[in-house]
């Protein structure tokens, strides 16, 4: 059943296509829930504009502005024409009084964002670059949906700039790493995607590697 947005029509907002609505870096003090449209969230890595992800009408973006006071982290632009509601501080407790099922959505989300940089700091503990990239793999994996959780590879619709980004080093030093797995026959490159033969492989790699590096 749709939610009753009716009483928060005094908080819309309308974008034409490509609008930018707000930019990576800048100060940020409102989220928005996508009425309709597409939103598109995008980041520059490595001075190279990369797509995160196409929001569709009813996700919310920008809500870490209201979770921590940082910067944004991403920037988004309107695919289509946007209509959106925008919700800062001061709005945000009618918002979560008014509608109960948006607050469950909102807990739901910030716990999920929270969980996601919890795991990445896992990842950027590790001292060893393959590990850290192996590492992404298995991040990748837990979220991912299976057909067969019984069969070893997975394919991950990812780049190697993706890879570099969540392992916190350098687009080379990430194709490096990924060539090396490459040549013992344990990732298979493709433009579109990246095939890891044996997850479990990995798994038992990294925890290898986070024993050792407890034990030195």
């Amino acid at each position: 059943m749709p939610l009753d947005l009716s009483m928060f029509e005094r908080f819309a907002v309308t974008y034409q296509p490509e609008d930018i609505i707000f930019c990576e870096h800048e100060p940020g003090d409102t989220f928005y829930l996508i009425q309709s449209g597409r939103v598109q969230i995008v980041k520059i890595i490595d001075e190279i504009e990369k797509n995160i992800d196409i929001l569709q009408p009813g996700e919310i973006f920008g809500e870490m502005a209201i979770l921590e006071e940082a910067p944004r982290s991403a920037s988004a632009v309107a695919l289509d024409q946007v209509k959106a509601l925008e919700f800062n501080r001061e709005n945000f407790e009618i918002l979560m009084k008014g509608t109960p099922q948006i607050a469950l959505k909102l807990l739901k989300l910030f716990t999920k964002r929270i969980y996601d940089q919890k795991r990445r700091f896992l990842i950027l503990t590790l001292n060893d670059e393959q590990a850290k990239v192996a590492d992404v793999f298995l991040m990748l994996s837990e979220t991912q949906h299976v057909d067969n959780p019984d069969e070893d590879e997975r394919v991950f619709k990812v780049a190697v700039d993706d890879i570099a980004h969540w392992a916190g080093i350098s687009p080379d030093r990430s194709r490096a790493v990924l060539n090396h797995f490459v040549s013992q026959r344990r990732v298979e490159i493709f433009p579109d995607r990246i095939v890891v033969k044996n997850i479990n492989d990995f798994a038992r790699f990294v925890k290898s590697k986070r024993r050792q590096q407890l034990s030195d």
